[in-house]
């Protein structure tokens, strides 16, 4: 394994990116996942939105670390160093490269955060590693289930928003339309999200989520605590399935003024909503 110091931002903890190779499990290639590591204390991975790094968390990093956290940030295939088979890849595959870093770390379980997409690879990986997980953050992620009754397709509201405004071949007022619509609350400026996007991440990633049966992963298996961190003026997510369907196991929070972006908009508020569900997660461990 190799690793490369990197700065943060100001006040942050050391941030380290490391680099590991391993071989999944009737696969014919290695796999190498490149992630972030920073601070110290008890460990919060995050995984991050369909098609961005983890990158877009470093603010929300540098305070957890600041708050007595060691904090992992794994890169998804496609995006940074991170590099591997893309083609026919599951939310399996996925957790599989976030269980491989935390292996080589020899940490867990831990508290797994899981930003919008990044929940379901999250919620994949406590069902398939429980030894890997002690709490699970959906952070502005959809459930995947709808109540009952509604018509709705899972995963569908402002879909043509979300694709579009990572799809570098739009104009680009026509993307900052999309992430205003999608993404970010009134008042905020869309323009941060302009860039950051991996198309190849995008197409894997949105292929996976298709192909991997709901009940893969909708409850995060049967026993860790789940925070489900809405955003205040999120157009994406339908709120109040999680805790209807899971009973106890699930807190709700509301991160106000922030859409389904949620990091760039509210930083300390998001990190300051993981950072106290992981102490109390922590402490009944």
């Amino acid at each position: 394994m190799s690793i490369e110091n990197q700065s943060t931002p100001a006040g942050g903890a050391l941030s380290q990116s490391k680099l590991i190779s391993y071989r999944p499990t009737h696969a014919s290639a290695d796999v190498q996942i490149e992630f972030n590591d920073q601070g110290t204390g008890p460990v919060i991975c995050i995984l991050p939105s369909l098609a961005r790094s983890g990158r877009d968390y470093d603010v929300v990093a540098a305070h957890l670390a600041a708050s007595g956290f060691r904090v992992l940030r794994p890169e998804p295939r496609g995006i940074g160093r991170s590099k591997g088979p893309m083609e026919g890849l599951d939310l399996h595959d996925f957790a599989s490269d976030v269980a491989a870093v935390l292996d080589s770390e020899e940490v867990g379980p831990i508290v797994i955060v899981g930003h919008a997409w990044g929940s379901q690879p999250a919620r994949t990986l406590a069902a398939d590693r429980p030894d890997l997980v002690c709490g699970v953050v959906m952070a502005a992620a959809s459930a995947g289930k709808l109540p009952p009754g509604s018509t709705e397709k899972p995963y569908s509201r402002l879909r043509d928003e979300i694709d579009g405004a990572g799809d570098l071949s739009l104009s680009e007022p026509r993307r900052l339309e999309c992430l205003r619509k999608a993404f970010f609350a009134p008042g905020h400026d869309p323009s941060v999200w302009l860039g950051g996007w991996f198309p190849a991440a995008h197409d894997a990633q949105g292929r996976a989520r298709e192909i991997t049966p709901v009940d893969d992963y909708f409850s995060a298996g049967d026993r860790v605590p789940i925070l489900d961190l809405h955003a205040e003026h999120d157009a994406v997510v339908i709120p109040d399935i999680m805790k209807p369907m899971l009973g106890d196991r699930v807190t709700v929070e509301i991160v106000r003024d922030a859409g389904h972006a949620m990091a760039p908009e509210q930083p300390h508020a998001m990190s300051d909503a993981i950072a106290s569900f992981a102490r109390k997660v922590y402490l009944a461990v």
